[in-house]
Formats: structure tokens, C-alpha cells, sequence
């Protein structure tokens, strides 16, 4: 294993009661014709990628990584930001969006699964069979400038898991990642998204610096951030639309505080 050069990341800074950041969620980039082959609607194909890459640079946006976005904010240099994820640590992340991302000088966070490396999405029984990083592939991402977060252990739903399992699915996640990339990771991203208090206090106590869920409603916060998913048949409309949803409830959270 590398050696451990880096313990942990800039700090992202405090907690502060603002209006949470765009962050963008993707998860598998490869080619498909038939929407039968995306029961879970989980996959864009490169070119889709790299549109909705294209509509972001026409608006004056730049995808970065969560972690990135959120030390520019802390800064006070967040404008013109958008965070990027790619949930489950997909090999088609090397092969097919990590390429574009380079060619438009983007950078993302690649959350994976280090129980899981090298085999292959088993918790999705409809399938398609997609093929996740093995310990070299993550190191390679992280190598490319890439962040990488912890997606817990083996995917599964942390409402539902006792004390230790819950544990074990941070914790340890976060341990097998420092050892393999040498980099304490800052991001959590919870499996389904799905979350309740105690899976949001666990991250906290865990030391993430954050945490990604989907719409985390009023637990939204930087233990919970919300993230907008992103499918095939976006294109120009439908992410102007994604954008102004996100502005309209981050502006609604703000009347009611």
C-alpha cells in the first residue's frame, strides 16, 4: 500500500446555514440503445456526458469535485461552481468519463466501495452487470486529480443496519481508502441515498468532513447535502430546469429558517 502521505484533506470548513451548493449526480458513463438495458436509470452515454459537460461551460460553470466546491465556498470563491459525483465507483469512470472530464478541465468525486473491489453491481437484481474499480483502478482516479469518497463497504441501506454494521460501513470504508490511495477521505455518500438522523450523526461522528445524500429535506446540511440526479435525456431544457428546481428549494429552505 502507498504510504500514507497526506492524513487528511484541507478542511472544508464549518458548517454554515447557507444555501447548499448544485452538486450534479452521476453514476455509470457507457453506451446503450435500448432503455431496457437501464432498468435503474443509472447510465448516460459519453456523448450525453459530454453535452451536458458543454451546456455547464456555456453557462459559465465548472464542475469540480464536492470537496473542492465546498473549501471554494468556505473561501468565499464558490461562484460559477458545480459539484460533480459519480456514485459506486464504475470502471467506465477510467474509461469513459474520466477522459472528458480532462478534456474540459473538470474534476469530480468518485465515491466507491472498497468491500466490493473489483466485482460487480450485485445489489441491482435487474441488472445490467457493471464492472466496478479494482484498488489500482481508484488509485489511477485519485492519481488523475480525481477526489475519492467512501460509498461505504458492500452498498447497503444504512437506516437499516445495526450500530456496528453502521460503523464498520463508515469507519471502515474510510480506513481501507486512506490505505489505498494514502488520502484520509473527506466525502461520504450514502447508499440510495437513504438517511435519518442517527446515519447522519454516524457520519458526522465518523470525522466526514461531508456527506452526499438525494433529497435529504430537513436534514439537509453538510452532513446532507442534496444532489441532483442526472439521466440520458437531459439535455440543454431539462438542466436549466434541473438548475432553477435547485435554486427554487434552496431558496424555500432559506424562507423558513
Amino acid at each position: 500500500m502507498p504510504a500514507d502521505t497526506e492524513t487528511a484533506p484541507a478542511a472544508v470548513g464549518p458548517a454554515r446555514r447557507t444555501a447548499s451548493p448544485w452538486v450534479l449526480m452521476y453514476h455509470s458513463v457507457a453506451e446503450f440503445t435500448d432503455p431496457a438495458e437501464d432498468p435503474y436509470g443509472i447510465t448516460v452515454t459519453p456523448r450525453a456526458l459530454e453535452s451536458q459537460l458543454l451546456w455547464l461551460r456555456s453557462r459559465g460553470l465548472r464542475g469540480v469535485s464536492v470537496g473542492e466546491l465546498l473549501r471554494a465556498r468556505a473561501a468565499g470563491r464558490g461562484a460559477g461552481l458545480v459539484g460533480l459525483t459519480f456514485d459506486d465507483g464504475y470502471t467506465d469512470f477510467l474509461t469513459r468519463a474520466l477522459p472528458l472530464l480532462l478534456r474540459h478541465g473538470f474534476t469530480a468525486t468518485l465515491f466507491v466501495l472498497p468491500g466490493r473491489l473489483g466485482v460487480d453491481n450485485v445489489w441491482d437484481p435487474l441488472g445490467p452487470r457493471k464492472s466496478l474499480l479494482t484498488a489500482e483502478g481508484i488509485r489511477e482516479a485519485a492519481a488523475a486529480g480525481q477526489e475519492v469518497g467512501s460509498h461505504g463497504l458492500l452498498h447497503q441501506d444504512l437506516t437499516a443496519a445495526a450500530d456496528d454494521v453502521l460503523l464498520q460501513e463508515l469507519r471502515g470504508s474510510r480506513d481501507l481508502l486512506r490505505e489505498l490511495t494514502g488520502t484520509r477521505p473527506e466525502g461520504f455518500c450514502y447508499p440510495y441515498g437513504h438517511i435519518d438522523a442517527r446515519v447522519v450523526a454516524a457520519a458526522r461522528e465518523a470525522g466526514y468532513g461531508y456527506a452526499c445524500a438525494i433529497d435529504p429535506g430537513p436534514l439537509t446540511g453538510l452532513h446532507a447535502l442534496p444532489r441532483t440526479h442526472v439521466s440520458q435525456a437531459d439535455g440543454a431544457a431539462r438542466m436549466r430546469l434541473k438548475q432553477v428546481r435547485h435554486q427554487a428549494r434552496e431558496l424555500r429552505r432559506a424562507v423558513r429558517r
